[in-house]
């Protein structure tokens, strides 16, 4: 960072990475103690394993979620300094999107959980209970194929940049290599929601055989 001098103030890697790790988990440790952090909603019936997955789904959605405040602070800081004190940063912008692209790879098992994702339902919509829980227990074969895929080429990813150091071309020259464990880490976490949703299907199946 030795070769920034002369850019006013620029943000230091390690302050980047590190506020993201724990912004996050101050926020929600005072939301909790002031009695405001919403409850994770759980199926009647569920077992353990699977509130569990889903405290942990519907956590990391949370946890990427309140990112967005550090967004809108950056671009104010920026607004401020380009035009009040004509010295634009070179890093506010960089450290957002790159903000904005993990989060879209994070919140992917929070969405999963609150039914999110977009779905061709024409058919389905009109399915007893009973015979949805059963063609979701079926298709899951082909959502868990491509998690699986998307674990393995995001870990290369992260195997290829980590190896080379990987940083940005812009002058800021951040790591590449966080991101894409990010993407490794979204993906481990909608195979782990994936896990939880088959436990429920399993369970509505049961539920609605037993009561027919």
């Amino acid at each position: 960072m030795d070769d920034l001098e002369g850019f006013g103030f620029v943000l230091p890697h390690w302050a980047y990475w590190g506020w993201l790790a724990v912004m996050p988990v101050i926020l929600m440790l005072l939301a909790k103690s002031k009695g405001i952090l919403p409850a994770v909603p759980h199926a009647p019936g569920a077992g353990l394993v699977e509130r569990t997955i889903d405290w942990i789904s519907d956590r990391s959605g949370l946890f990427v979620a309140l990112w967005s405040v550090n967004a809108v602070l950056a671009y104010t800081y920026e607004v401020i300094m380009r035009y009040l004190f004509n010295m634009p940063t070179i890093w506010a912008h960089e450290g957002s999107y790159l903000l904005f692209g993990m989060q879209y790879v994070l919140a992917g098992a929070y969405g999963l959980l609150h039914g999110s994702h977009v779905r061709v339902d024409v058919i389905y919509t009109k399915l007893s209970q009973r015979a949805k829980s059963a063609v979701d227990v079926v298709t899951s074969v082909f959502f868990f194929a491509f998690v699986v895929a998307m674990l393995s080429t995001s870990w290369r990813f992260l195997s290829d940049s980590f190896g080379q150091q990987e940083r940005s071309l812009e002058t800021w020259q951040i790591q590449y290599w966080p991101p894409k464990m990010m993407m490794v880490i979204g993906a481990a976490l909608i195979l782990l929601a994936g896990i939880g949703q088959l436990l429920k299907d399993i369970r509505v199946f049961e539920q609605s055989c037993r009561e027919h």
